[in-house]
């Protein structure tokens, strides 16, 4: 039987039995609330920019303000001497990073991937680009193969990530062949343990090989510390993870300072952080800079009490297809009554133009998906109280779970300021 005949496999029987379990356990449970309601200004706002552009499809929306004040909220919380790099993976955008490069005057990068590695070397070459991954040797040579000659210098100005020996191994014999110097960070292990370097004799044996090879050169440190503000407070079990992150990171840098000296080490990168804890690092003693993306569009999972300075900034906005006064399911007709008496914001129903998006609805409020009529990529179902008021071609908008796969998907950003799209940016091609 396809899939989407067993979703509605459900017997009356079986249905019955569920709705004299609902009216059973009314009276132990809470009712749903109706969250439906008149739509924010706000919105509407934007749903009438979106109209007079003459945008009818669904669409990547970016609040050109709140996208600033969230720029400005992360420069006010860097102390003197602290670094910025922009981590290009989560705002993929030429003219998004273009636009943080100008406002921020950092010209580093953290990048993810090959693809958008050699669109960076062409586009922004003088760009310092720190890997944020390992790639596996093959995207290396993959990489100079596509690199064009006049942008031979931007491979200059890449940090390749390095996480073990035999890695390191692979890279030192592509430099060799390419007659190149690679620019080599070493990733720490500070306690998320997806691999990466410990103290150690082994680190140790890898930045002797770095100090000694003329086709290696040590750049810097990378460590990642994203765990910290999901681990509980209770007992103080978040602070002595932090304190043991910033111990391991002290202790690499104190074994590099027994192999080269302190001018040597004065140049390299400390690099730490990213959009969670960016601003656990209130002056420059462990890292030198943090890199950070996320918090300035602020997708749902960058919601955090160390994030709530910043606002959402990212949108995605997408056309109502149908709007229609009841919710009936398919096959299950017999049964309308049982879930909206239950649960008031099952009342009525939109379908809307595309859909099944990393992303939760929040205007107009109160819609949700609908959980038996399951997801969908093309006329996505979603369900709202009595109050919900929206009509065909009007606009549902969603906020992105996160950025840097959900902004892929849509074509130009649309940028809004002043009630107003002002401007179209192109996003890079999907790539992993």
């Amino acid at each position: 039987m396809p899939e989407g005949e067993r979703r509605f496999s459900v017997s009356r029987r079986q249905l019955i039995i569920a709705g004299v379990g609902v009216v059973g356990v009314a009276g132990m449970t809470q009712r749903p609330r109706d969250k439906s309601g008149p739509r924010e200004k706000y919105f509407l706002d934007m749903q009438d920019a979106l109209a007079r552009e003459g945008i009818g499809t669904p669409t990547l929306v970016i609040d050109l303000e709140r996208l600033d004040a969230n720029i400005d909220t992360l420069l006010t919380h860097l102390p003197n001497g602290m670094g910025y790099r922009i981590v290009a993976k989560s705002l993929p955008s030429l003219d998004l990073l273009s636009h943080i490069c100008n406002r921020t005057g950092t010209d580093r990068l953290m990048t993810f991937n090959q693809p958008m590695l050699n669109a960076l070397s062409a586009h922004m070459p003088d760009a310092d680009q720190l890997l944020g991954k390992p790639l596996p040797i093959a995207a290396v040579r993959t990489y100079f193969s596509e690199l064009l000659p006049e942008n031979g210098a931007a491979a200059d100005q890449v940090q390749w990530l390095i996480d073990t020996p035999v890695r390191l191994e692979q890279y030192r014999e592509l430099a060799s062949g390419l007659d190149r110097t690679f620019r080599i960070n070493l990733e720490i292990d500070v306690g998320l343990h997806r691999g990466g370097f410990t103290p150690g004799e082994e680190l140790r044996r890898t930045l002797e090989v770095l100090k000694a090879d003329p086709s290696l050169s040590f750049s810097g440190f990378m460590g990642y510390e994203p765990h910290l503000p999901s681990l509980p407070t209770t007992l103080g079990w978040r602070d002595r993870a932090k304190r043991a992150a910033w111990e391991t990171y002290s202790n690499c840098l104190s074994l590099a300072a027994e192999v080269f000296s302190g001018d040597e080490l004065a140049a390299i990168t400390r690099n730490a952080a990213g959009s969670p804890t960016y601003r656990y690092y209130q002056d420059t003693s462990l890292a030198n800079e943090v890199s950070a993306g996320s918090c300035l569009v602020k997708p749902t999972h960058f919601d955090t009490d160390l994030l709530e300075p910043h606002l959402p900034a990212s949108f995605i906005a997408t056309p109502v297809v149908k709007s229609l006064d009841r919710t009936v399911l398919p096959g299950l007709e017999f049964a309308e009554g049982i879930q909206r008496s239950w649960n008031p914001n099952s009342a009525k129903t939109v379908f809307i133009y595309g859909g099944h998006w990393l992303a939760d609805p929040v205007d107009p409020p109160g819609l949700e998906y609908n959980s038996t009529f399951g997801r969908s990529s093309n006329q996505e179902m979603l369900n709202g109280g009595s109050d919900l008021e929206i009509s065909p071609d009007e606009f549902v908008f969603f906020r992105p779970h996160q950025s840097e796969a959900v902004f892929l998907q849509f074509g130009d950003i649309a940028v809004y300021s002043n009630g107003k799209i002002v401007e179209r940016w192109p996003v890079f091609e999907a790539s992993a």
